[in-house]
């Protein structure tokens, strides 16, 4: 059972998704042409490609967290019962929250934190490399969201 929260969450994110691959196949597709019809290739846009595909990955994994698509080893689920099935279910969510947690959230905002206190800028955009790197707290943030709410239906 989903939410309301949870479908605008979905919403908004497929829709951001969809927007940052708009703009990443826009930005190659002048980088191509600047490149091979101009002779003189724009300077920025191998660099927003990056950023653009380090926030299409981190937010994708999101996305699909929360529609419950991310690969899974099922062996062991699948050799026991139901009831020990939902258990295992929940101690897989308990510890991706957890890894979530420590490694996105803690560890993201540690490192969103140094690049900004460290005034460390991308060369070719100037854009401050915190904001590049603030998508891996926000990303754990959703994570942990959909997981949780995932614990109370299986």
């Amino acid at each position: 059972m989903t939410t309301g929260f949870r479908k605008k969450l979905d919403n908004i994110l497929g829709h951001a998704l969809v927007l940052i691959m708009a703009v990443m196949v826009v930005n190659v597709l002048w980088q191509v042409f600047s490149r091979y019809v101009l002779g003189t290739p724009s300077s920025f846009t191998d660099e927003l490609a990056r950023f653009l595909m380090i926030w299409i990955g981190v937010l994708g994994a999101a996305y699909v967290a929360g529609r419950n698509g991310h690969v899974a080893i099922d062996v062991l689920a699948r050799r026991t019962s139901g009831n020990n099935q939902k258990k295992l279910k929940q101690l897989v969510r308990i510890a991706i929250v957890l890894f979530c947690l420590f490694a996105m959230v803690i560890g993201g905002l540690r490192l969103v934190y140094v690049t900004y206190v460290l005034e460390q800028y991308s060369p070719a955009l100037g854009l401050p490399l915190a904001v590049v790197y603030l998508v891996i707290p926000l990303s754990g943030l959703l994570i942990i969201y959909y997981k949780i709410s995932d614990m109370p239906n299986s």
